[in-house]
């Protein structure tokens, strides 16, 4: 306790910080306060108050989490075209889940496994989300014609999030970088943009007419 009874101050990112590993490390529910508050240097009535019960800290860790860890997906998003989007997008990935120095895997799929409805239902939120803003720039590809018409765009948003998902069980499971990259070479094949006509016409060995009639 500080001068007149006040609280003593902490670091509230770096204790945010030390959460975020331990509910990365440990998963959602192996996380108990006593694991929680040790790594985060503080005690359990600080932790109430700085970050309300176990559910707020862990929505508080996940932001964070999300801040720090997945800035890639705003990244890809942005990219000019749908293949660029799922390139970077998977490459993100894989590099988030691989980082040396950092727990393998991704911190919302490592915390899961849960009973906690809050915590589960935030975590499918967060993919949720993802996989909409995916879904709305493949769609936004197709009508710029960067994406072959019969194309799904909300099949392709599923497609990325659960190669994403599964990256992330893979490197827990100790798949290296490389590896993970070359299964996202195969993926990427997904969205290639669609052949010109002429092009096509050639490869079915077919001669477009407009051809024909200048022969």
């Amino acid at each position: 306790m500080g001068s007149g009874g006040r609280p003593r101050t902490f670091d509230i990112e770096g204790a945010l910080d030390a959460a975020v590993d331990t509910f990365w490390r440990h998963g959602y529910e192996a996380a108990g306060l006593a694991e929680l508050t040790e790594a985060m240097g503080i005690s359990r009535p600080a932790l109430y108050r700085a970050f309300g019960d176990k559910d707020q800290l862990f929505r508080s860790a996940l932001t964070r989490y999300i801040d720090q860890n997945m800035t890639y997906v705003s990244d890809a998003l942005a990219r000019p075209t749908a293949r660029e989007v799922a390139h970077a997008f998977l490459t993100g990935n894989v590099a988030a889940v691989t980082t040396p120095g950092r727990p393998a895997g991704c911190l919302s799929v490592q915390a899961m496994v849960t009973d906690e409805a809050e915590a589960f239902s935030l975590l499918a939120e967060n993919r949720r989300t993802i996989q909409e803003r995916l879904r709305d720039r493949f769609a936004e590809a197709i009508a710029e014609g960067d994406l072959d018409a019969e194309q799904d765009p909300d099949r392709l948003a599923r497609f990325l999030i659960t190669l994403a998902t599964g990256f992330a069980i893979r490197a827990t499971d100790g798949e290296t970088r490389e590896e993970l990259l070359a299964v996202a070479d195969c993926a990427i094949a997904t969205f290639s943009k669609p052949e010109p006509r002429d092009a096509e016409a050639t490869r079915h060995g077919t001669v477009p007419l407009r051809k024909a009639a200048n022969d």
